[in-house]
C-alpha cells in the first residue's frame, strides 16, 4: 500500500529536476499526478516513462505566472480524477547577483517563485475545499531563511516571501481543514543548480560550508515533500522542513 494511495496531486515544474522526482515518487507511492511546467517535450517524455511504469500520471503546459493556466491544469485534475487532494508549488528559476540583475531579470524572478505560488494556492483552495481538504506544499529554500546561501538576491527574496506567504496560508484555511507548510533544501544536485559547480574550485568551496560534505540528491528533498502531502502529516502546518545537509544549523 502507498502512503498517498488514491490521492490526486498536482505537481508544477514537473518536467525535470526535483519536480521530475516528486511525479515519479508520488506516481510510486499510489497517488494520481496531474503535472505541469513550460518545457512541454520533457514533460511528455516524463508522463511516458511514468505511464509505462504503471502510474497515472497526465501532463499539461503549465506556466505558473498565468492564472488561466492554473485554472485549466486544475479543472483538468479534477475533471480526469474527480478531486484535488494535494498542491506542490516546486516551479522556480534564479539569476545573478543583484548588481547584474536588469528589473526585468527581478520580476521574473519574483513572477515564478512566489506570484506562481500565489496563483497555484489560490486556484487550488477552491477545489480542496470541494474535496473536504487537502495539502499545500511549497518549495522554498534555505535561500528563504538566511541571506548566506545565494548569491542572487532576487531569489532569497522571493523563497523568502514563499517562507511567511505559507504560514499565512496554513493559518488562513486551518479550519477548512487545508494545510499549508514550507520545505527548504540545501544544495542539490539538479538542472538549475550544477552549473554553479562546474567550476572544481568553486564547488570545493561551497562543499566545505555543507556538513554532510554532499549536495543532495533530489529524491531526498521529495521524500519530504511526500510527508508533508501524505496523512502522516495530518497534524503538522504552517511548518518549515529543511533538508540541506545541515547548513544553516553552523
Amino acid at each position: 500500500m502507498g502512503r498517498v494511495d488514491g490521492k490526486v496531486v498536482l505537481i508544477s515544474g514537473g518536467a525535470r529536476g526535483m519536480g521530475a522526482e516528486e511525479v515519479g515518487l508520488f506516481g510510486r507511492e499510489g497517488a494520481n499526478v496531474v503535472f505541469g511546467d513550460i518545457l512541454d517535450d520533457l514533460g511528455r517524455q516524463v508522463e511516458e516513462e511514468q505511464r509505462a511504469a504503471g502510474h497515472d500520471c497526465t501532463y499539461t503546459h503549465l506556466d505558473v505566472t498565468s492564472e488561466s493556466d492554473w485554472q485549466a491544469i486544475v479543472a483538468l485534475a479534477e475533471a480526469r480524477y474527480g478531486r484535488l487532494d494535494a498542491l506542490v508549488n516546486n516551479a522556480g528559476i534564479s539569476i545573478s547577483v543583484v548588481g547584474d540583475t536588469s528589473e526585468a531579470d527581478w520580476d521574473r524572478v519574483m513572477d515564478v517563485n512566489s506570484k506562481g505560488v500565489f496563483l497555484g494556492t489560490k486556484t487550488a483552495i477552491p477545489a480542496m475545499r470541494r474535496a473536504g481538504g487537502g495539502s499545500i506544499v511549497n518549495i522554498s529554500s534555505i535561500a528563504g531563511m538566511t541571506g548566506a546561501w545565494s548569491r542572487s538576491h532576487p531569489y532569497n527574496a522571493s523563497k523568502g516571501a514563499v517562507r511567511l506567504f505559507t504560514k499565512a496560508t496554513a493559518i488562513q484555511y486551518a479550519a477548512e481543514g487545508i494545510r499549508a507548510n514550507s520545505v527548504h533544501p540545501g544544495p542539490i544536485i539538479t538542472p538549475m543548480s550544477s552549473a554553479t559547480y562546474d567550476d572544481p574550485e568553486v564547488a570545493a568551496q561551497r562543499l566545505a560550508l555543507i556538513p554532510l560534505g554532499r549536495r543532495a540528491h533530489p529524491i531526498e528533498v521529495a521524500y519530504g515533500v511526500l510527508y508533508l502531502a501524505s496523512d502522516e502529516a495530518s497534524f503538522v502546518t504552517g511548518a518549515e522542513l529543511v533538508i540541506d545537509g545541515g547548513c544553516i544549523a553552523q
